[in-house]
């Protein structure tokens, strides 16, 4: 008898009734009196990874191109090289502005702060929507190498492009990224925003792998077009909020 239960009770459907019980339960037994901030870095630094991410430069053309030619975890280790990349200018941002926070603390210095990010953000959003990235397009290479060698290399080309600070500047300035006397909270904002950074590497290599008969140069610039909208969109946004006091994003 408990043998037919237990039989009944494991079948495919009835599986999947008790996965969906199992993270019920344990959403409802997570309790909030310290997650919450550590929430909201969670939410800030997952953001800031895809924005730092998603612009399609020689490192986003480099990933698609050995998608395309290599198979799909090669392009996605190359996100990973570029993610780690991104992470140490992250760091290095944040530390330059932690010691300034005298400065940023003050309620006015923040507020020109924010408007000062939200037109960087602007400004690049712009810049991503108008610039064509295939120009630049070089031949990838025929030579497969190994997994570690195309993420070493993938490291390297956008640790030559510092100019990702000045993004993350605007990112960190907008959302109030940067707080020193939260330094757990900090911590898990950086690694949300490698983890930001490999779920947009990681949905890209996806989307080309399954469209890579049909994926052309054109289809580089749609992404790009896409994601200039997307920041001018929030860029707006976020400037008309913190102009007319609307909300404040660094309490979310």
């Amino acid at each position: 008898m408990v043998k037919k239960y237990l039989k009944q009770s494991f079948k495919p459907k009835n599986y999947s009734i008790w996965v969906k019980s199992c993270i019920f339960a344990l959403c409802m037994s997570i309790t909030f009196p310290i997650e919450i901030n550590i929430l909201d870095f969670i939410f800030k630094g997952i953001i800031i990874g895809i924005i730092a991410s998603a612009p399609m430069g020689p490192v986003g053309i480099l990933c698609i191109q050995r998608t395309l030619n290599k198979g799909r975890w090669y392009g996605f280790v190359t996100g990973i090289g570029a993610a780690c990349s991104d992470i140490v200018y992250a760091l290095f941002t944040g530390l330059g502005m932690s010691f300034v926070m005298d400065f940023v603390n003050n309620a006015q210095n923040k507020f020109y702060l924010q408007i000062f990010g939200g037109l960087l953000l602007l400004a690049f959003g712009i810049y991503c929507f108008k610039s064509n990235p295939t120009k630049n397009m070089h031949q990838s290479s025929n030579k497969q190498g190994s997994l570690t060698h195309n993420a070493i290399t993938a490291f390297f080309v956008t640790l030559s492009n510092p100019l990702i600070v000045f993004l993350f500047m605007a990112t960190f300035a907008q959302f109030a990224f940067v707080v020193p006397d939260m330094p757990l909270e900090m911590g898990v904002g950086y690694l949300s925003i490698v983890f930001g950074a490999l779920l947009w590497w990681f949905g890209l290599t996806w989307l080309v792998d399954k469209i890579r008969g049909k994926f052309d140069t054109n289809g580089i610039l749609i992404i790009n077009k896409v994601i200039g909208s997307v920041v001018i969109i929030f860029s707006v946004i976020a400037l008309i909020g913190t102009i007319f006091n609307l909300y404040h994003l660094p309490e979310f």
